[in-house]
């Protein structure tokens, strides 16, 4: 950062009073510039025994496939955001149940947050940032074109907590 974002001056990387981290601050008004990690608010949508997943249309890990998510806008809370991105990447209708998961991304300066969530119908109409939407049952999730770890990571969460946590069907032709 080289200007001010308050008053368009100069500013200078230093640890400032009372503070332990490198930070941007103004050279004429004083004002810190704190960099924080961005959120990525996402669901995990189910229908039945289907679980949603979205065939990435943009980069980074375009062609791969990832759960609804992306980053959070200001005025939305976390769950609205997620609700959000999941009816702008896949046109799905859902209802959130409760908040899943939550993954640091240190290596990205993310917060990646995951909401479980009932979809309305089978309806899907994907959104310019997918190339497709797709239900998949357990036995069919491509995990090999699977985008991101936390996605992994939530589908796995996910899978594994369905029946005891969530009281939803398990895809039995998975356990064969």
């Amino acid at each position: 950062m080289n200007f001010c974002s308050r008053c368009a001056a100069q500013t200078h990387a230093t640890i400032p009073a009372n503070d332990n981290r490198m930070r941007h601050v103004c050279t004429q008004c004083g004002e810190i510039h704190y960099e924080n990690p961005k959120l990525v608010v996402g669901t995990v949508a189910y229908f039945n025994d289907k679980i949603l997943l979205c065939r990435r249309a943009i980069e980074p890990r375009s062609g791969k496939w990832t759960l609804p998510a992306g980053f959070m806008e200001l005025n939305e809370t976390t769950q609205e955001g997620a609700l959000r991105e999941t009816l702008e990447e896949a046109g799905a209708q859902v209802r959130p149940i409760k908040l899943m998961a939550v993954y640091d991304v240190v290596v990205a300066n993310q917060v990646h947050l995951f909401y479980l969530a009932e979809m309305a119908s089978e309806s899907l109409d994907p959104g310019q940032e997918s190339l497709e939407a797709r239900l998949f049952y357990e036995h069919e999730i491509p995990w090999d074109e699977i985008a991101f770890r936390s996605v992994e990571a939530a589908l796995r969460h996910f899978l594994k907590d369905r029946q005891v946590h969530y009281s939803l069907p398990v895809d039995h032709q998975s356990m064969r």
